[in-house]
């Protein structure tokens, strides 16, 4: 359907007057609406230049042309078996119908890794694929996402009448399991599925997010859809060059007892190339995910750390059965 109903925020007021200013009052109430009623919203005013959001897609569209040869020296020990990551890296387009490159926080050295010997902690050597320059670009953005990323989930923490400085609990550079995204669509000469719903061809599959909030960038070609969740029809989420897409995902429901829940979407079957890229931004990995971390409780929860809430979360999708 044509109608608009993913809401667009200007978040510049909380950037530059902070979370207790009277002038961030109207954002953070828009934003705690658009988290209620649907799930999805855009935001401007962000803070993240088109420069930069030119740069990294450049460096997104410079990877997806290499051969198959040199990608696949980042791919995990699924696809290369001389590497030894296993979560993140890049994968081919038949396993469904895309390819993907995933990336870690690039703070994370081999010394670390190895150290923390945790499965979603990985050194990806990205200088097997990428020159220094596409590199540099990539660890800036991520830095740049991160940040919004936290200042996005303190407006969900001030919503509580919390100290949006508890945000440092849940996240964690180096331990984080944030990932940034790159999901390449070819020329896909036949849709992953049809719709049970609707009979719609699609180049990928109805699903919701696992982490925080997903923070993603799409091309002018789009596709996205959302499903509203009241008469459950599907809404296309509009291209807005100055705007990154929002929506909230299962770890942020979880926390919040339900409050803010993480909304299906899907991507529609597009004969043309056309790259997205989404950032996860999720806690680190031994982060207790209790829901009094938001709501005032005195009960004791059973509290289950990330690691673990996110590999529950990942079974479904076919790109990480590895």
């Amino acid at each position: 359907m044509n109608k608009n109903i993913i809401p667009t925020i200007n978040i510049s007021p909380i950037l530059k007057y902070g979370f207790n200013s009277s002038k961030s009052l109207k954002t953070i109430n828009n934003v705690k609406e658009a988290c209620i009623k649907i799930g999805f919203f855009q935001i401007t005013g962000h803070g993240i230049s088109k420069k930069e959001i030119d740069k990294i897609c450049k460096v997104g569209n410079k990877f997806f042309n290499l051969s198959e040869k040199i990608k696949k020296k980042l791919s995990p020990k699924k696809w290369n078996s001389k590497n030894k990551n296993i979560y993140r890296g890049y994968f081919p387009n038949d396993v469904n119908g895309k390819e993907g490159l995933d990336i870690g926080d690039l703070k994370v050295t081999k010394k670390y890794a190895d150290l923390t010997k945790n499965q979603y902690i990985e050194y990806l050597n990205l200088n097997k694929s990428l020159d220094k320059v596409s590199i540099k670009v990539l660890s800036n953005y991520f830095d740049q996402i991160f940040i919004l990323g936290e200042n996005l989930f303190k407006i969900i923490i001030k919503l509580y009448n919390k100290d949006i400085n508890s945000s440092k609990n849940a996240f964690s550079r180096l331990k984080t399991l944030s990932t940034l995204r790159f999901n390449y669509y070819p020329k896909q000469t036949r849709p992953i599925e049809i719709s049970k719903e609707d009979g719609v061809a699609l180049g990928c599959e109805t699903h919701v997010d696992s982490g925080i909030f997903t923070i993603l960038y799409q091309d002018k070609k789009g596709g996205l859809q959302v499903q509203n969740r009241k008469n459950k029809k599907w809404y296309n989420v509009p291209f807005n060059k100055n705007a990154l897409i929002v929506n909230t995902g299962r770890a942020l429901e979880f926390l919040s007892k339900g409050k803010f829940k993480a909304t299906n979407h899907r991507v529609l079957w597009n004969k043309k190339k056309r790259m997205s890229i989404p950032f996860f931004f999720e806690p680190s990995y031994d982060f207790k995910m209790s829901r009094s971390f938001l709501n005032q409780s005195k009960v004791k929860n059973n509290e289950l750390i990330y690691e673990k809430f996110l590999y529950q979360s990942l079974k479904k999708f076919i790109e990480y059965q590895r």
